[in-house]
């Protein structure tokens, strides 16, 4: 059986890629017109011969007009309603063979056809065929026109050629507001990396008196907030406010975006407080920008609210809560928002909602109703696929998640980036090495590489399934190394048990140009924890005091348990004591640290005081409790606490949970107890 599985995910991953639409249609068409025609006599053998060698043959009509399409000779507004319907389309290579056609032929083409062909080549991020219409353009004589100059800044820009752009603008005889925000808005497409360069053609509007106009503020905002260049976004601000343009709703939903991509919660609160009428679009930013931050019960409250004030969610909106829904597990909330989908039938057709209906369900534990949301739609894609798959992950389910691979290719729909990071885990987690080389596989055939996560996912796998040589090889191979590259390099070390290897990894980052992140220096003092090196682990401490990252929950919970594996009870509380903002996270790492250090009746009690604070305890809060009750031999409590957890706070216990307490009962004699517990566990599974 295992056989049979390995060489059918085989066999998908390493299968042929489809032949693409268009040669199916020219082959049909070349069988279709043989049939139609009789065959050319014998002794005109020149002609076959001359109409089977391609390059020989002139340019002509049928090569650029398809037989479903009129020949509009003597109509040339036909022929660029033509052009422009195929730039709609996104389908250049046609709309370019026209264009070809009808050069030849001498028609001149209008400044409206050139702009619907350069926002198809923006769409498309098509440099190639962008260069080609600018050729055109030039040909035609409109090279000097400013509307498509504009155009071809904004092309250039959003294509990654700044050069090109910079080029074309400088060719401009009236530099207007137009034509700089063209070069602004391109260069904002390509986000972060570029934000220096809007940055300083921002500053040359200003510097030669431009005057800013709306659309330019929306740009450099977008920008700011790609970056998060908070000062910056505060000097746009009061500028906005001097040249009393702060009133457009475009520009304050532009605000709220950027104060909450910078963390400013309540600056994003105070404009949209002072918005006296919100339209959807306003509600959106502010209910994306809690979803951003991690504040999921304000997203749900802002979403709540919105509806009392007769504004209902449209795709965009329902496309942001979803996830958050599945995020707080709240099914009940889901299952509402499920039937406003089904109730606006537009929405319902909408595969982004559907996979996001199948993620929200999946993510609340309700694998069944995810499945049904995912076989009762009528059109399936690679996302839908790749969140069903996610739902088998976050379910444990990981060999439906693996088989999946399979079964979406029998559909035709081939695994794309996300999906084979998806994946990748999954064959980590069941030590699947061949799959997981046949993925490897996969992903270099398709050019994924040099993708982060779909390397760094593949150097934890093979260290997990023992080949730390190939993980090395992987991180070796890279040509940029970044911090994540990294810490997954630290990650394959620890996961392959050479925890002193890991170490030196640390080390040799630390001298690179890449400094340790939050997650790096968590994984460290895990390491510290393990090898009992308090030494290093003070150093990483001072290190995170450094970089202000002691607010962060799981690195304060890693330091408080790195001093309690120490013996240092004392030095783990100041600790705990000095988080400003505790959290499920840091009283599990106190309650754990306690327990290390053999202080049994402290920990029961800390973890009373954390249920009297008003901290809800999850799962592996309850592990370490029941842990600290095996090992002190409190019996009565670990059932009182396993009582709690599945009635109180509506936990399904886990195999570990239950293999803790049928162990303890065994231990001290208590059978019958142990035997029930047993029925119970085999009854949950």
């Amino acid at each position: 059986m295992e056989c049979t599985q390995t060489h059918s995910l085989y066999f998908s991953l390493h299968s042929s890629p489809p032949i693409p639409l268009f040669c199916k249609t020219n082959q049909f068409s070349r069988i279709k017109a043989s049939a139609k025609s009789p065959p050319k006599p014998s002794k005109k053998p020149s002609k076959f011969r001359h109409r089977r060698s391609p390059p020989q043959t002139p340019f002509s009509e049928e090569d650029a007009f398809p037989s479903s399409l009129p020949l509009h000779t003597k109509n040339p507004h036909a022929i660029y309603k033509d052009i422009q319907a195929f730039a709609r389309q996104n389908k250049l290579k046609e709309a370019l063979a026209i264009l070809d056609y009808v050069d030849q032929q001498g028609i001149p083409v209008n400044p409206t056809t050139f702009s619907s062909l350069i926002a198809a080549c923006i769409r498309l991020k098509s440099l190639t065929d962008g260069r080609q219409i600018h050729a055109h353009i030039r040909t035609n004589g409109l090279e000097s026109n400013e509307f498509l100059r504009t155009k071809l800044t904004h092309m250039y820009t959003s294509c990654g050629s700044i050069e090109d752009a910079q080029r074309v603008f400088d060719e401009c005889t009236s530099q207007n507001v137009y034509s700089w925000n063209a070069l602004l808005r391109g260069t904002v497409i390509w986000g972060k990396k570029r934000y220096l360069d809007v940055l300083s053609t921002y500053s040359e509007m200003r510097s030669l008196g431009v005057k800013l106009n709306v659309y330019t503020f929306s740009t450099v905002l977008k920008s700011f907030a790609g970056a998060s260049a908070f000062r910056q976004g505060l000097k746009a601000h009061a500028l906005l406010i001097k040249n009393g343009l702060v009133d457009s709703s475009m520009l304050r939903t532009g605000l709220i975006d950027l104060y909450f991509k910078c963390g400013k919660i309540k600056l994003a609160c105070r404009v949209f407080d002072e918005i006296p009428e919100r339209d959807i679009v306003l509600w959106g930013a502010m209910i994306a920008g809690f979803a951003h931050n991690r504040m999921q019960r304000e997203a749900l409250h802002y979403v709540r609210w919105m509806i009392t004030e007769g504004i209902y969610p449209n795709s965009v909106i329902l496309t942001t809560i979803l996830p958050v829904i599945g995020e707080v597990w709240a099914r009940k909330l889901g299952q509402e928002v499920h039937a406003y989908v089904v109730k606006t039938k537009n929405y319902s057709k909408q595969l982004v909602i559907q996979s996001g209906l199948v993620d929200m369900y999946c993510k609340c534990g309700d694998m069944d109703s995810g499945r049904r949301v995912f076989y009762c739609s009528k059109e399936r894609n690679v996302i839908s696929w790749t969140a069903l798959m996610s739902g088998y992950v976050s379910n444990g389910r990981l060999d439906q998640a693996l088989r999946s691979v399979v079964w979406m290719q029998q559909e035709g729909f081939r695994p794309d980036v996300v999906t084979v990071a998806t994946i990748l885990p999954v064959c980590a987690e069941l030590r699947a090495l061949n799959h997981g080389k046949e993925i490897h596989a996969y992903a270099v055939k398709n050019c994924f590489f040099p993708n982060v996560s779909i390397v760094t996912s593949l150097m934890i796998m093979y260290s997990k399934c023992g080949v730390l040589d190939y993980s090395f090889k992987l991180f070796n191979g890279l040509e940029a190394r970044s911090v994540i590259s990294w810490t997954a390099m630290i990650e394959s070390y620890i996961e392959s048990g050479c925890l002193h290897e890991a170490t030196s990894v640390f080390r040799s980052m630390q001298l690179s140009k890449h400094r340790p992140d939050s997650v790096a220096m968590a994984r460290m003092l895990n390491v510290c924890s393990e090898l009992r090196d308090v030494k290093f682990g003070k150093e990483i401490h001072g290190q995170v005091l450094k970089k202000d990252f002691e607010s962060i929950p799981f690195v304060s919970a890693e330091t408080i348990k790195m001093y309690g594996s120490c013996g240092l009870i004392s030095t783990a509380k100041l600790v705990f004591d000095a988080v400003p903002v505790k959290g499920s996270m840091t009283w599990t790492s106190i309650i754990e640290a306690y327990g290390c250090n053999d202080l049994y009746e402290d920990a029961i009690s800390l973890f009373h005081q954390m249920i009297s604070d008003g901290f809800a305890p999850n799962h592996f809060t309850f592990k370490v409790v029941l842990s600290i009750c095996r090992q002190a031999g409190f019996i009565d409590k670990a059932c009182q606490i396993f009582s709690a957890m599945t009635r109180k706070y509506k936990l399904k216990a886990s195999e570990e949970h239950y293999r803790i307490i049928i162990e303890l009962l065994n231990t001290f004699g208590r059978f019958e107890e142990a035997e029930r517990f047993m029925r119970m566990s085999s009854l949950s599974s």
